[in-house]
């Protein structure tokens, strides 16, 4: 899947939370705010879902980072560590996201 596909992806799955909290809003006792309300808190939730899976990679790679900073690894051994970890990452040998 290219970067676009997957971009595309999110950004629908983000904007059909936001109508979802739209419609479930409905004609209620509700302020206009809360309804407004209703549908930050969607796309809060919808952002913190689909960035889930970067937040982890995140934290992987600085793990990998302070250990091969820390120079108790040779240099290959450091390099295949990155190469790993750049493998499971999303990340193609040229550096474009594949997803």
């Amino acid at each position: 899947m290219s970067e676009k596909d997957a971009n595309s992806e999110r950004y629908i799955k983000i904007a059909r939370a936001c109508l979802r909290a739209i419609n479930n809003s409905g004609p209620s006792e509700q302020s206009r705010e809360e309804k407004v309300q209703l549908v930050y808190d969607a796309i809060d939730d919808a952002f913190q879902h689909e960035f889930e899976d970067y937040r982890q990679s995140l934290a992987v790679m600085s793990t990998v980072l302070e250990r091969i900073a820390s120079g108790q690894l040779d240099a290959e051994a450091a390099a295949d560590l990155a190469r790993k970890t750049l493998g499971k990452s999303g990340y193609n040998a040229i550096n474009k996201p594949v997803h």
